[in-house]
């Protein structure tokens, strides 16, 4: 078997610049039950998948469990919001590296805090504004792979030529896979750090404290 490195690199970076969000306006804004929320989540994350033919985006089994493990309000009257819809969003990218518990973390102040039409500040606000900086990450990224297959080109000169290209391809993976481990953690400490704020009044009190710290201090 033998691996082209460099039609490897163009076809990841292409992959890229194929990537897409869903954005606010696609989501419809009208009430949807459940299997239209199952085969909308199909249609539009579907296509990203690693295998569109089998892979499930999100089953009635799934979204019945984030609701059980608060990862969102539930539905009303079986019926779930364009809210609802846009917390499943960032809820199916989450999933691929957090657990549902930090998930359920991450979302409950969240949801307290904005969900609901009644709100000055809406869910819809923070969906639009976190996938704006898309494009930008995306180019970013882009010169991050790049740079780091250039790395792994280097890697196994002395290698037996036989297994060199393997083995190069094996490197480039584990500068990847380097990476998502380092931001994996950081991820992780960061929720730790929130854990224990699960509403405005403790992180408002919080905050307090810290200024109280900070005025001891000078």
């Amino acid at each position: 078997m033998t691996i082209d490195m460099h039609d490897l690199l163009n076809s990841i970076v292409k992959s890229l610049d194929r990537t897409e969000y869903v954005r606010p306006e696609d989501v419809p804004d009208i009430e949807l039950y459940m299997d239209q929320v199952t085969t909308f989540m199909e249609q539009r994350l579907k296509p990203a998948t690693r295998n569109p033919e089998d892979d499930k985006i999100m089953t009635k089994t799934m979204i019945n469990n984030y609701v059980k493990n608060h990862l969102m309000p539930p539905p009303d009257k079986k019926k779930y919001s364009k809210e609802h819809m846009l917390l499943l969003i960032f809820i199916y990218y989450f999933k691929g590296f957090m657990s549902i518990g930090d998930i359920q973390t991450l979302m409950e102040p969240l949801t307290k805090q904005y969900f609901g039409e009644d709100r000055d500040f809406k869910l819809e606000d923070i969906y639009r504004e976190v996938f704006s900086m898309e494009k930008e990450e995306i180019d970013s990224l882009k010169k991050d792979v790049i740079r780091k297959f250039r790395k792994a080109e280097g890697t196994f000169e002395e290698a037996p030529e036989k297994g060199q290209e393997f083995l190069k391809m094996f490197s480039f993976i584990c500068l990847l896979c380097f990476d998502v481990y380092l931001k994996k953690m950081m991820i992780e400490k960061m929720i730790d750090s929130i854990s224990e704020l699960k509403n405005p009044e403790e992180m408002e009190k919080a905050e307090k404290e810290k200024r109280r710290s900070r005025k001891g201090e000078e």
